[in-house]
C-alpha cells in the first residue's frame, strides 16, 4: 500500500502505576491530548498496562492483557474517534499461558494491524517475559512502511537494523528507562546509521512502585532518584536531526511533520548507498550463536594516540613523524592516522605507501601506527611497528569515493601485547555489522582510519559503535578525530568503582582533537571482557542472532 509522503506523528510519554485499569484512563487521556495536534501516528509508551516489576510469574500473567479485553479495545476505538495510527506496548498474555513484552499498531478504524514481541529483554524483565522467536515485520500502511521496536531493542544495531534494510520509512520505539544515555545515543543513532525516520516514546515517573523504590535501588547499586522513567521521547529525522524532543520530567506531548520520502534516499555525500553496499555473506557469524568471550583480557589501561593531519604527502610523512616522536615521549601505545594520508597520487599510491611505512618506521620505539595504503589495487588497513607490518585489513564495503578498490572478504585482528586490534577503514566504520564482526572476535580496540563525511558519524556513530560493543574505538581523520574509550563501570546490580552512576549506562568517555596533531587519551582494553549490562542481558551474545535472517541475507 503507498503511503502518503507528508505526515504528522507525536510521541507521548507519562507514567504508569500497579493499577491496569488506572493505566487505562491514563493512556486514553493522552491519547486525547495528543489528538489535538491532529497527528497521523500517535507512539506510547512501553509496558502502559502496568508498571514494570512483578510479585511473581502469576501477578505478571495476571496483570498482563489479551488482545480481546477491555484495555485493547479501548485504545483501538481512541484510534478509530482520532482517525489516526496508535502504537503502544503492553505485556501481553499468550496462548501458552506465558507473557511478551509487544508493540501493539492500530490502524485508523481501530484495528489491530501489527504485532511485535520484544527480543531483547532488559534485566529482570527476563524472569518474566517470553523473547521474540519470530522475524518483526515491516507494516505497509495508509502513511508508509512501518516497523516497532521497544527500549533495550533499540540499545543494540540488530533489531532495529534487520528491519531498516527492508526498507521501512519509520521505526517506532517505545521504551520503559531511566538511562539518560537513552535519548543522547542510542535512539537516534537508529535514525542517523539506517537513514529512516524514528519516532520514540519513553516514561516518566517511578519504574517501580513507590514502596519499593529503596530497597530496588539498593539492589541495583543506584540511587533511588534514578529509579525513574529519564523522559526526552523524540522524533528523530534520517541524518539524526532532533526534530522534536519532550522534557525530562512530566508529562508531555511532542510532534513533528516530515515527508517520509526522505527515509528512501540512503546515499551519503560520496554517492555511497549505505544498504546496497552491505555485504549480508561476510555477516554469516551474526545470525550464529556467539562463541565469544573466554579471551584472557588485555591491559587494564594504556595510552592511545589519534593523529590528525589535514595535508597530504611529504608534509603529512613529517607531520606524522612528529607526532610518533610525541606519542613514543609520552609512552603512548598505539598511534592511529588518517585514511591514505600520505597519497598524493592515486596512480602511484603503492610506492608513497611503501616509502610512509618506511619513513614512519625509522621514529617508531614500543608504539604501533595504524592507517590505511594502496595494495595490490585495494584500499587496505595497515597496522606496523618498528620491525614491520603486524596486521593487514582490505575494505570490505564498496564506496564512491573509493570505487577502484578491490574489496576483501574477512574482517582480521592482531592481538598487541596489551589487547587484541582490529582495523576498520574508510567506508567500512559506518556499517554497524563491521564492529559486530570484530566484536565477535573478542576485539577490545578498534583502529579506525577514515574520513568522515557527515555529522551524525561524530555525534551519534563512533560513540555508539564503543558503547553497543563495548570496545574502544580510536578515530582518525582530516577533522574531527577522536578517542572513544568505554568505561570500566558498567553493569548494573554491581558496585561502581572508578564513577557514581549518573544516568548514563554505556556512554564512553570521548577525547576530541583540537586541530591538527596528536591528540592522546587512555583507553580500557581490559574493561572489553564484560558484556553485561543488566542481569542475563548481554550486549553481545544475547543478540537476537536466531532471528537475524534479514541481516545475514540478501534483500
Amino acid at each position: 500500500m503507498a503511503g502518503k509522503n507528508k505526515i504528522r506523528v507525536a510521541a507521548v510519554q507519562f507514567g504508569v502505576v500497579a493499577d491496569v485499569a488506572a493505566n487505562l484512563q491514563t493512556c486514553m487521556r493522552m491519547i486525547d491530548e495528543a489528538a489535538k495536534v491532529k497527528p497521523d501516528v500517535i507512539v506510547l509508551p512501553e509496558f502502559v498496562n502496568h508498571i514494570a516489576w512483578y510479585r511473581d510469574a502469576a501477578h505478571c500473567y495476571g496483570v498482563a492483557v489479551s488482545l480481546d479485553d477491555v484495555f485493547i479495545h479501548a485504545i483501538g476505538s481512541k484510534a478509530k474517534e482520532h482517525g489516526c495510527y496508535i502504537k503502544i506496548n503492553v505485556t501481553l498474555k499468550r496462548d501458552d499461558g506465558k507473557v511478551s513484552g509487544t508493540n501493539v499498531l492500530f490502524d485508523p478504524a481501530g484495528n489491530v494491524v501489527g504485532l511485535t514481541d520484544k527480543q531483547i529483554l532488559m534485566g529482570n524483565e527476563n524472569n518474566f517475559l517470553e523473547k521474540s522467536t519470530t522475524i518483526a515485520p515491516i507494516l505497509e500502511t495508509e502513511v508508509g512502511r512501518v516497523g516497532m521496536y521497544a527500549c533495550m531493542d533499540g540499545v543494540i544495531p540488530e533489531v532495529a537494523r534487520a528491519l531498516a534494510v527492508r526498507r521501512p520509512q519509520m521505526l517506532l520505539n517505545s521504551l520503559n528507562s531511566f538511562a539518560h544515555d537513552e535519548a543522547s545515543l542510542h535512539i537516534p543513532v537508529r535514525a542517523a546509521e539506517n537513514k529512516v525516520f524514528v519516532v520514540a516514546a519513553n516514561k516518566v515517573g517511578s519504574l517501580v512502585p513507590e514502596e519499593m523504590r529503596e530497597a530496588v535501588a539498593a539492589r541495583l547499586k543506584i540511587d533511588p532518584s534514578f529509579l525513574e522513567g529519564a523522559g526526552e521521547s523524540q522524533i528523530v529525522a534520517p541524518d539524526g536531526t532532533v526534530l522534536a524532543k519532550a522534557p525530562m520530567k512530566g508529562e508531555a506531548v511532542v510532534f513533528a511533520d516530515f515527508d517520509l520520502s526522505e527515509a528512501d534516499n540512503k546515499l551519503r555525500p560520496d554517492g555511497t548507498d549505505i544498504m546496497s553496499t552491505r555485504r549480508p555473506e561476510l555477516y554469516a557469524p551474526l545470525g550464529v550463536e556467539s562463541t565469544s568471550g573466554g579471551k584472557t583480557p588485555g591491559a587494564e589501561s594504556l595510552l592511545a594516540g589519534a593523529g590528525q593531519v589535514s595535508g597530504q604527502g611529504k608534509e603529512a610523512v613529517a607531520s606524522a613523524l612528529k607526532m610518533i616522536a610525541e606519542g613514543e615521549k609520552a609512552g603512548v601505545k598505539l598511534i592511529v592516522l588518517p585514511e591514505l594520508f600520505h597519497i598524493t597520487d592515486l596512480d602511484n599510491a603503492e610506492k608513497e605507501s611503501f616509502e610512509m611505512i618506511c619513513a614512519l618506521q625509522s621514529e617508531l620505539k614500543d608504539a604501533y601506527v595504524a592507517t590505511s595504503i594502496v595494495e595490490d589495487g585495494m584500499h587496505v588497513g595497515v597496522m606496523f611497528n618498528k620491525d614491520g607490518v603486524v596486521l593487514k585489513q582490505p575494505q570490505l564495503h564498496k564506496s564512491g569515493r573509493h570505487a577502484w578498490s578491490k574489496l576483501g572478504d574477512e574482517m582480521t585482528v592482531f592481538d598487541a601485547e596489551w589487547g587484541r586490534v582490529a582495523l576498520v577503514i574508510g567506508n567500512d566504520a559506518i556499517y554497524p555489522e563491521t564492529f559486530r564482526l570484530a566484536a565477535l572476535k573478542d576485539v577490545e580496540v578498534v583502529a579506525v582510519p577514515t574520513l568522515i563525511l557527515e555529522k551524525w558519524e561524530v555525534e551519534l556513530g563512533f560513540k555508539e559503535r564503543a558503547a553497543e560493543n563495548r570496545m574502544n574505538v580510536i578515530v582518525a581523520s582530516k577533522s574531527d578525530s577522536g578517542i572513544y574509550a568505554i568505561t570500566e563501570d558498567f553493569t548494573l546490580w554491581t558496585e561502581w568503582k572508578n564513577r557514581p552512576f549518573d544516568g548514563n549506562i554505556n556512554y564512553p568517555v570521548i577525547t576530541m582533537s583540537q586541530g591538527d596533531g596528536l591528540t592522546v587519551a587512555e583507553i580500557h582494553p581490559a574493561a572489553s571482557v564484560n558484556k553485561m549490562v543488566s542481569q542475563k542481558t548481554d550486549v553481545l551474545n544475547g543478540r537476537p542472532w536466531h532471528i537475524a535472517e534479514p541481516i545475514v541475507s540478501e534483500q
